[in-house]
């Protein structure tokens, strides 16, 4: 019987094959490096608050958006966008919903705050949330400077703004 040794140079037409093979399945796969642009309906704007991920997943499902929408996730959603305090972080906002513009071919933005919003109290102090009617206030005054800001950059874009109680629940503003 003789015994069977693995080859200690690698074969190169074994490699040349693997390589192609991998060049073709690359290209043939919806992962690859483009698949990302095509027609979305819109991208979502919302909150890192660990409380509203699986709510704000769930309104988008209930719409039908599942694997149709891009998400920007950032503390205070549209609060981070437009309040003083977060002037720093604006850059990365619009940089992405211009990418999202270019690649997915969104129409809407879809921005969605929430209640009990922490971001909201250091962005405009703790009386901005001390009650609903305070709190839907400051929603409503950011979204309000959201919608503004989008109309002078990417006018052709449609806002819809909504403010998402803790229950998942959401009352839509503007």
């Amino acid at each position: 019987m003789t015994e069977m040794h693995p080859p200690t140079q690698p074969c190169r037409r074994c490699f040349l094959q693997l390589a192609g093979g991998a060049g073709l399945l690359a290209a043939a796969s919806p992962f690859g490096a483009f698949a990302a642009e095509g027609n979305y309906q819109a991208m979502l704007l919302s909150c890192i608050d660990p409380r509203m991920v699986t709510p704000v997943y769930k309104y988008m499902d209930q719409r039908g958006l599942t694997g149709q929408y891009s998400q920007f996730v950032i503390a205070g959603a549209a609060i981070a966008v437009v309040a003083p305090s977060f002037e720093a972080w604006r850059p990365a906002f619009w940089e992405n919903l211009a990418a999202s513009i270019q690649l997915h071919r969104i129409t809407k933005l879809i921005a969605i705050d929430h209640r009990d919003c922490g971001a909201a109290r250091i962005a405009y102090g703790a009386s901005s949330i001390a009650d609903l009617a305070k709190e839907t206030e400051t929603h409503s005054k950011a979204f309000a400077e959201l919608r503004k800001e989008v109309g002078q950059r990417q006018p052709g874009l449609t806002i819809e703004t909504g403010l998402m109680a803790l229950d998942g629940s959401i009352q839509m503003l503007g």
